[in-house]
Parts: C-alpha cells; structure tokens; sequence
C-alpha cells in the first residue's frame, strides 16, 4: 500500500503518520514512464527526441521513485500539532507545522481536473486568523489568486493543504488522532 500508518516517537497509539511510498497513482505513473523509456530504446526515433523521452519520463520516474522510497511523512498528527509534509523533491523547504493553538478546523476537499475527468484530494488546514503565516506575501497572494481561480477552497486553506497524492489518507486514523488530541476541532468532510 501507499502508505505507513501508526503511532511513532513517543508510544502513542494515536499518532498518526502518512508517508510518501510506492501504490495508486504513484505506481501507474512510474508504469508508463517506464513505458515510454523502453519505447524510445525499441522504436526509431531522432536522437534529441530520444534524448527529451529519457530525461523527462526516466527521470520524472526516477523522482517520483526516490520520492517513494523515502518513506518521509506527507501528513502527520501528534500531541503537538499537524505536519504538512513537503512535496518531493523540495521536502524540506515545503515541509510546514501548524500548532493546534492555530487550527480552527481541518477540511478534506476535492480538485477537479479537468479535462481529464479526474479528481484529486486533498486535506487542509483552516488557521485562525491571527496565526502567523505559512508564507512569504508573495506566495500569500499566489494562494489568494490561485484559489479564487481553481479552487474551492479559499487561499489560506490552499497554503495549508496537501495533496493525497503518493501517499494514503486513513480518514478514520485521522479522525482519532484529531479527537484525541484536540477534540474541539471538527473535520469537515
């Protein structure tokens, strides 16, 4: 499966871990890049169109491989707070957490993603409004467009959130995890 889940550092078995692995849609993508690679080997092709085959699908596969056999959190709940893990390759600069002092409640919403009629979920966060900010002004204001052009969600939850992909969300691990340690924030389904 696409995911670790369980209690770690100190025993408890309400922590709650999701780590980036190997499954779903993580699996499929890697698939046909490979795919694409032992096509440009098989078939006839100039060289630079060889060339752009293996660096863009053998090492968008290679990525997203080292990305899922790193086995890093991609979203985290303890005693202290949420952990957004960061997004592959860039993990440790995009890697956020957010203080249960700070959260209001925590909202799991969908993408569409158009035009290929798929969806893609997510799971954010919705901070009080006088918690410091995730980011800089400029990605505040990215968010704040962003949002209001391609998401149903407002810009402060978009920078709080993060995207169920290569990684497996436990809705009921999560909703133990949150009642047990902060029972008074609700999780909008």
């Amino acid at each position: 499966m696409s995911a670790i889940i369980g209690g770690v550092d100190d025993g408890d078995t309400f922590v709650y871990q999701a780590r980036y692995g190997l499954g779903g849609r993580t699996g499929m993508v890697i698939a046909g890049s490979a795919a694409f690679v032992v096509l440009g080997i098989v078939l006839p092709m100039p060289l630079a169109v060889r060339i752009i085959d293996f660096a863009l699908f053998g090492g968008g596969a290679l990525v997203m491989l080292g990305a899922a056999a790193s086995r890093r959190v991609a979203f985290g709940v303890d005693a202290e707070g949420i952990t957004l893990g960061g997004t592959p390759p860039r993990y440790r600069s995009g890697t956020r957490f957010v203080p249960w002092a700070d959260i209001e409640r925590i909202v799991l919403w969908t993408q569409r993603l158009p035009p290929y009629g798929t969806t893609m979920r997510y799971v954010g966060i919705a901070r009080r409004p006088d918690a410091p900010p995730l980011g800089g002004p400029r990605t505040q204001a990215v968010a704040r467009v962003t949002a209001r052009a391609l998401t149903p969600v407002p810009g402060d939850i978009l920078m709080a959130s993060r995207a169920v992909n290569g990684w497996r969300l436990d809705t009921d691990r999560l909703a133990a995890a949150v009642q047990h340690f902060a029972p008074g924030v609700p999780i909008d389904w």
